[in-house]
């Protein structure tokens, strides 16, 4: 898992930031194999041949979108995207199903996650829905 961005699921010839089609900020690439990770009915969704983005902005539904404006919003997920929520039990990472009260609560948190990314152990193209590793997710301070 450790090569987020293989020939079948991202290319190079696409923009690697894009504009959301909602709240005009630009946002990173994300793959179409994290995408269907996360969607109700994956089987249903019939990627195009463009780039697709990760929006982060918690007061905006759109999660992804395409690079012809289409988009994803939060309601079509099965995966409740912790960045945009600021809930106790949202996940920061979800590799190791972390909360943000974990986060906040216990630095042993991020020191493990950490570890598990040292060591290979972490799944975060599949698990996150950015496709990313969620370690820059983690509270500011959670860091001893």
């Amino acid at each position: 898992m450790s090569d987020c961005c293989s020939k079948s699921t991202c290319s190079d010839s696409f923009p690697r930031k894009h504009t959301c089609p909602s709240n005009g900020e630009q946002y990173s690439s994300v793959s179409t194999a994290t995408i269907r990770h996360h969607i109700k009915d994956p089987w249903a969704w019939q990627p195009e041949n463009q780039g697709y983005y990760f929006c982060s902005a918690p007061d905006c539904s759109v999660v992804y979108f395409g690079q012809d404006n289409s988009v994803i919003e939060s309601d079509s997920l099965r995966t409740l995207v912790g960045v945009k929520s600021e809930s106790n039990d949202a996940l920061v990472c979800y590799c190791y199903g972390i909360t943000n009260a974990e986060a906040n609560n216990n630095p042993l948190t991020r020191q493990f996650v950490v570890q598990e990314k040292k060591s290979g152990n972490c799944a975060c193209t599949a698990r996150n829905p950015s496709g990313r590793c969620c370690l820059a997710n983690f509270p500011k301070g959670s860091n001893t």
